[in-house]
This record gives structure tokens, sequence and C-alpha cells, in this order.
């Protein structure tokens, strides 16, 4: 490795690092923490770096004393675990500071965890980020041996979608005067492109969404999932994919899947949409809900399929109001309870179910129809009578209204763009 290149790639980090703008997403750092960031590519993980960067600068650190390496870096091609400690070196040989490290998308090199984990036990304060959720597997996790706080990096939630765009600001959310006047119409309208859209940062720079969101998925799909996995099948994967967004309100089997795509001519199996499912899980586009009411083998094998963001859903969908509406609402829930989060069918089918919560959770565009609404109400009243339940709402686009049942329970009809902000 050319230890020229090093240094320029060192000197051109502190320039990103003291110059780039940026919005504050809440994170809060530990002062002493190590951290891995690990989360779909453009979701503000590199930000965090900087965000955490601009925010040791200011409580008095030097650039100086920063050390940012993006492994995205055409200069980096070729590098390799072994070539990890040159970095050091070449920084040493610059700057007499032991330097606090920024290592962004560093599953690039393979190995880089041994590397990491000597960082800690040499006691460097270091933040990494990857785009592949392999990086928080049992065997990386093993070798970094407890030492980095795993944190899982998301696009944008509504709450800072809005914020990022000066809409509302934090004082005014932890408030309840947003839901009024003016201010409610904006955050309507806001909703509606955030419901299309979804929240990748660097989007909102763009007019044309839909072909930056095209290039997204097929750079992450073709790179983090099939080159990275040296799929030889890159057509079976697509049409997978373009199953499981057509049907992201319905619980899939992997045979199912495999049966979808060889209707069309083309042979896979289902032991490799097994595998395609858990690539572009890795590759942090789609997570999966269990349904909590499976058995342990049908729970392994039936899932509710969801995308990280619903501009990467919406550019499989026409009409997909109903689908990007349920997507919204996983992402929401799955945010705040990860594999808490369940779906409900044995005799009633509820769309979310968080059993430690006591929460049930029905996403449904409309209410207008009467049928539809006592059909949404009557599978809460029934999964009530079995789990006891302590919340039980209905996501709406934009209806609401509260409902007492002829048990005496609260149901709650909240729209969307209220219901995010809550």
């Amino acid at each position: 490795m050319n230890n020229d290149i090093i240094r320029n790639i060192i000197i051109e980090g502190h320039d990103t690092l003291s110059k780039i703008e940026l919005y504050q997403r809440p994170v809060e750092f530990e002062a002493a923490g190590r951290y891995v960031f690990v989360g779909v590519r453009q979701a503000g993980k590199s930000y965090l770096l900087y965000q955490c960067a601009q925010n040791l600068i200011a409580q008095g650190f030097p650039v100086e004393q920063m050390l940012f390496v993006n492994f995205d870096d055409e200069r980096l091609l070729g590098m390799t675990a072994a070539d990890l400690d040159t970095i050091l070196q070449q920084y040493a040989a610059m700057y007499a500071h032991q330097p606090i490290l920024f290592f962004d998308e560093i599953q690039n090199i393979d190995g880089w965890e041994h590397f990491a984990r000597r960082l800690a036990n040499q006691k460097y304060q270091v933040y990494i980020t990857g785009s592949n959720a392999r990086m928080l597997s049992r065997d990386i996790a093993t070798t970094l041996g407890g030492r980095y706080i795993d944190t899982h990096v998301y696009p944008y939630s509504f709450a800072e979608y809005l914020c990022a765009q000066n809409i509302v600001d934090s004082r005014e959310l932890a408030q309840s005067n947003w839901q009024y006047g003016n201010k409610r119409n904006r955050i309507i309208r806001a909703f509606d492109q955030y419901l299309h859209w979804g929240g990748f940062p660097e989007l909102l720079l763009f007019n044309n969404k839909r072909n930056w969101l095209n290039a997204l998925y097929n750079k992450i799909l073709l790179g983090d999932a099939i080159k990275r996995n040296n799929v030889k099948n890159e057509q079976a994967m697509r049409l997978m994919m373009k199953r499981i967004a057509e049907n992201i309100r319905q619980p899939t089997s992997y045979n199912r899947l495999a049966n979808v795509i060889k209707s069309t001519g083309i042979n896979t199996t289902t032991a490799s949409v097994i595998e395609y499912v858990g690539y572009v899980k890795d590759a942090c586009i789609i997570l999966s809900v269990d349904n909590y009411a499976s058995k342990f083998t049908e729970r392994a094998s039936v899932k509710k399929h969801y995308f990280v963001d619903n501009g990467l859903l919406n550019i499989f969908l026409v009409d997909g109001e109903t689908s990007l509406l349920e997507n919204v609402c996983a992402m929401h829930l799955y945010r705040r309870y990860e594999r808490q989060l369940y779906y409900y069918n044995r005799n009633v089918e509820v769309d979310f179910y968080v059993p430690d919560a006591g929460l049930a959770v029905q996403a449904c565009y409309s209410v207008g129809d009467e049928d539809t609404f006592t059909r949404e109400i009557n599978a809460l009243r029934k999964l009530d009578s079995v789990a006891g339940l302590t919340t039980m709402q209905i996501i709406t686009n934009s209806d609401e209204r509260q409902i007492t049942t002829p048990e005496g329970k609260s149901i709650s009809v909240i729209p969307a763009w209220k219901w995010l902000l809550l």
C-alpha cells in the first residue's frame, strides 16, 4: 500500500470532518465508548461519524487528532487486513497524538474485526461503520469480545425528516402544538412525501427521487448482495425482491417464493431462495417479522418481509399506498422494539404484536368502509381476549377516532402522520 496515498487520505479526512455541514441526529455517544454502526447504504452512518468528530472538536479536541478513512475510496482497492496497521504507522509519522479513529465501510476489508479488537485492547477510541448486518454476527461479536457498542442506523424517522427540513424542531416535537394550525398542514404534506419516498438523508437534495432510489437499490443489490456473495443467478434474486415487494402485507414462505420464480422459467431452489433472503437482509435492504402464534418450524420458514425504507419499496409499486402505510408502520415499530416485534396469525390476523408491551397494531389505509372497520376492530378484540392487551391501535392515512369495545376496552384510530410523532 502506497504510503503517500495513506497520508493524503488522512489530510483529506481532516478537511472533510472540519468543513462538512450536517443535521445533528438525536444520538448520544458514550464518552469512552467504541461503536460499530451498521445499516443500509446512505442511511447516514458516515454522517454519524462526522457528527461525533465535530462534537469532539467542539469539546476542544484538535481536528488533527481525528483519523478518518473511508474504505469505499477507490485508492484503497486491494487493501487487506495486513495493510490496516499501515494507516496507524503513517499517522504516527505525521502527528504526535494518539488518534481517535473513524473507519467508514470497513467491512470491505476481510478480517477487519481482528484489527478492531487489537485497537480496543490498545485503548484507542474507535468508531466504525459498515453496510452489512453480518458485521453484527455471532462470530464477529465473539471476536470483538464486547469491546464495542453495536448500533443500528436507519434512514430518517419521520420526526428526523421533519427536523432536517426545518418543518419542526425537537423542542416543538416535545410539545403538542405541532398537531394544530398551519404546522399541522405542513406536517401532513410532508408525510405524503415521506410515505412515498422514504427518509434517506441525501434524497432530500434531489428532485428526481425515483431515479436516485433506483440507482441506490441497484448499487446495494449488485454490490452488497450479488457481487459480495458471488450470486450466479442474478435474475432469480431480482424476481425474488419484486415478489417480496408486491407481497409486503402477506406472510410468505421460502418455498412459495421459489415456486413463483420457477413459474417464470428461471431455475432456482428453496435452499437458494433462503440464501438470497439472507444476503439481502445482510445488505440491510429488508427485515423479517415472525408469526408469534407459529410453531418453531413454521416460524423459521414463513415470515413477513418489510423494506428498511419506503422509498426502496415504492420503486416496485403502482398505487401502493396500502402497502406503503403498512411498511412505514413496520419500520417505526421495528426501530423501537426490534426482535420483540411480531405479527399474529392464528384464527385471527393482526399486523403487529409486541407481547412484552401488550401492544397490537393494525395498519389500514382507510376505515371508511364499515366492513373493513369492523374486521379490524374484531381482530384486535379477539387477540385481546387471549393476550390481555394494554394498547390497541388502528393506524390510518387520515382517519381519527376513539372506540370503546363491548368489553370496555379502548381502541385508538390514529392517522399515521400523528402516530409517527407520538
